[in-house]
């Protein structure tokens, strides 16, 4: 990571629900421009890190800050407003709604009104279809596409808030060996125009071939942070997480 001020962090953050610690004094960060990954096993906070970041869930202690502004207090919408949007595990999409409409009331919700600015939410629209591969099931309602392809109208539609933090729970989940492959070029894709991207993804090899920075989670802690290679060679987390499968 650089030495500028990070897009996202997180300082000595602690979740505690009675006497179990969900997060414990965890600090990182993500940058603009790049996909960060967090993983780690089941049960080892990484979503309910997410919901901290986002305002879902209170921490017990720490900071969160964008930009270097602390927004530990701020309501989940004012965090939106800042640029934060998510994807979650179980996916949060109007089924009985067409692949399009669902992002035009991503769109409606984010302020976009009549007229002119009307325009221009049937372009972002036209222009995220597109970018996500989605055009050809844009007018099918998202109960009738596969979960894979759902999982990428998710995406589509956060997007439509105009991000400059995306955070990505389990986004692969379901999706076909091509589809990941289409998936993954889609985050590069996406780092490459300065989104800052947080992926927390069971998916090993995607995490190694899209992620430039790794955060490890184990039982709410940090164990590890670093590079793809040096995440897959650190015997902490190769115990903990990864074990002998290869994931290059």
């Amino acid at each position: 990571m650089s030495d500028a001020t990070p897009l996202l962090e997180t300082r000595g953050v602690t979740v505690r629900f009675g006497g179990n610690v969900a997060v414990n004094d965890v600090s990182v960060a993500f940058g603009a421009g790049t996909v960060t990954g967090l993983i780690g096993p089941n049960g080892a906070g990484k979503t309910t890190l997410f919901n901290t970041i986002t305002g879902l869930q209170k921490p017990t202690s720490g900071r969160i800050l964008i930009d270097g502004v602390d927004v530990t207090r701020k309501a989940p919408y004012k965090r939106a407003r800042l640029g934060l949007a998510r994807t979650f595990q179980r996916l949060e999409l109007f089924l009985s709604l067409s692949v399009r409409d669902n992002l035009r009331v991503a769109g409606d919700i984010h302020g976009t009104g009549g007229g002119g600015r009307r325009r221009d939410l049937e372009a972002e629209t036209d222009r995220l279809l597109e970018l996500t591969g989605l055009t050809d099931v844009a007018h099918q309602d998202v109960s009738d596409i596969p979960t894979g392809r759902a999982r990428v109208v998710e995406v589509a539609r956060a997007l439509m808030t105009g991000p400059r933090v995306l955070l990505l729970d389990e986004p692969a989940s379901g999706q076909t060996e091509q589809e990941t492959e289409a998936f993954a070029e889609l985050l590069l894709r996406l780092a490459g125009e300065g989104l800052g991207i947080c992926l927390v993804e069971h998916d090993l090899p995607l995490v190694m071939r899209v992620c430039s920075h790794i955060h490890v989670l184990d039982y709410g802690s940090l164990i590890a942070s670093g590079t793809p290679a040096e995440i897959r060679d650190n015997p902490a987390v190769v115990a903990a997480y990864i074990g002998t499968e290869e994931v290059a």
